[in-house]
């Protein structure tokens, strides 16, 4: 059913910086709510670009402003557009309605729902993937707004069926006019918290500041709600000190009331307990002892929504991870490439670490670039080097510091080229057959992983 303005037109809703994670996904809820959605973005890349096109969804580059062609009834910001952005600056001046993403989705939809927030510096895309699919595979059809692509359903986000909403819950900043972190808009329920560390260094000036918001989110959960936290972690243990209203339940520790055994030991088969009683086995395609933690906290938010952890054992035994989590993109004369959105020390780490268990002592060969704000202010260089111990060889493009200075440090060898090619160039040199090539990045690196499986038919 169409949405319709005071004129009895259909509305029509445009979107500045449409292809980001989040955006996308709201783009594809709108659509589905019956308005009409066009967008406009300058960094347009899959699988973001390759999902609208699917929905029908037009963007426009904005080397233009695209809003002064247009006859809209609002316009949502994304929140990486600021001041001095031509579509702001018409936007501002033209007196158009506007919202933010996280305030457009709450009035929407979330206020009407039971919520279901999970947040974290890492692991937020792929606990909400996976509780969104228990939920669907026990038969609840959740709507769901998920920060990637998540294979088991085709698309980032959707209405669903009242009462779930499942959302990945970000604690970066709503929009250049709202500063407040966007988890605080979404009137949650249950609220997962997988870690708390630092990033965003362009917005938070440390630890301390990531705490003092993610407290800001807790206050926002009802005492009728669940908190669901990893325990033994400090950041979590003493965010929650400064003011908690609300149950919570740990998962992940010795003592916590979620735990897992693992039965394999890259994670690809474990035991789940609840108050130490044995639930749930499972076998599944993920690897790695970060999914089995982020297993436990889909299936204690199930459980809060009544699916029984056998039941959500048997969904996630049929999960499928999400795009850019250690995506394979394809095996050629034994070469193995996969896609990884790793982009912090404790990402790349646990990414690596989860492959190693997988694949033994195979050469592991990774490929990044450091592109996000905290790398490029070199917060994460106490623990950078160290966060690559299990890989064989490493390769990078040159970023806008001295990383080539960094390693050698530490005596750590790392291959430095200025662009894709001299990175392909120095590869082609050392790969042979059996090898791993792991790509970890948060943009798209120039569509790499293609021409490292064409490098790879020349083995």
């Amino acid at each position: 059913m169409s949405q319709q303005n005071d004129r009895g037109a259909v509305m029509r809703i445009h979107i500045l910086g449409i292809c980001g994670t989040f955006m996308a996904s709201i783009a594809v809820i709108a659509k589905e709510l019956g308005y009409e959605v066009s967008g406009s973005d300058e960094a347009i890349f899959p699988p973001m670009s390759t999902m609208l096109a699917e929905h029908g969804i037009k963007i426009y580059p904005t080397e233009e402003c695209a809003l002064q062609h247009l006859t809209l009834d609002c316009v949502i910001v994304g929140n990486a557009k600021g001041r001095g952005d031509k579509n702001v600056e018409y936007l501002l001046n033209s007196n158009l309605p506007y919202y933010s993403g996280p305030e457009w989705l709450a009035k929407a939809v979330l206020r009407e729902r039971s919520v279901i927030t999970v947040s974290g510096t890492h692991g937020k895309t792929t606990t909400t993937s996976m509780i969104a699919w228990i939920l669907d595979f026990a038969g609840l059809e959740p709507g769901f707004l998920v920060g990637g692509v998540p294979r088991n359903f085709g698309l980032s986000g959707r209405i669903g069926k009242k009462p779930y909403f499942v959302i990945e819950g970000d604690e970066y900043d709503t929009a250049f006019f709202d500063k407040r972190s966007k988890f605080i808009h979404y009137y949650t329920k249950v609220g997962v918290i997988n870690n708390i560390e630092f990033d965003h260094a362009d917005i938070f000036d440390n630890i301390a500041a990531i705490q003092k918001t993610f407290q800001h989110f807790i206050r926002t959960i009802p005492s009728g709600g669940l908190i669901i936290a990893k325990g033994h972690e400090r950041t979590i243990k003493e965010t929650l000190a400064m003011g908690c209203w609300t149950p919570v339940q740990e998962f992940g520790a010795d003592d916590s009331r979620w735990q897992a055994l693992l039965l394999k030991e890259d994670g690809s088969e474990f035991s789940v307990y609840d108050n130490r009683q044995k639930v749930a086995e499972i076998a599944w395609e993920l690897v790695g002892l970060h999914n089995v933690n982020n297993a436990l906290a889909a299936i204690a938010a199930a459980n809060y929504a009544g699916v029984a952890p056998a039941v959500s054992a048997q969904a996630l035994s049929a999960f499928h991870s999400v795009k850019r989590r250690l995506e394979i993109k394809g095996t050629i004369n034994g070469v193995t490439v996969y896609d990884d959105f790793a982009h912090h020390p404790t990402e790349i780490k646990t990414t690596i670490n989860g492959l190693r268990r997988k694949v033994g002592k195979a050469r592991i060969i990774t490929i990044i670039e450091f592109v996000s704000n905290s790398m490029k202010k070199g917060c994460h260089n106490d623990t950078l080097v160290e966060a690559f111990d299990e890989a064989d060889l490493i390769f990078c493009r040159q970023p806008e510091w001295d990383v080539l200075s960094l390693f050698q440090s530490k005596q750590r060898d790392i291959v430095v080229a200025p662009n894709v090619d001299g990175l392909l160039a120095s590869i082609a040199n050392t790969l042979k057959p059996t090898d791993h090539v792991l790509v970890m990045s948060n943009k798209g690196f120039e569509g790499i992983y293609d021409k490292l499986l064409k490098l790879a038919s020349e083995v």
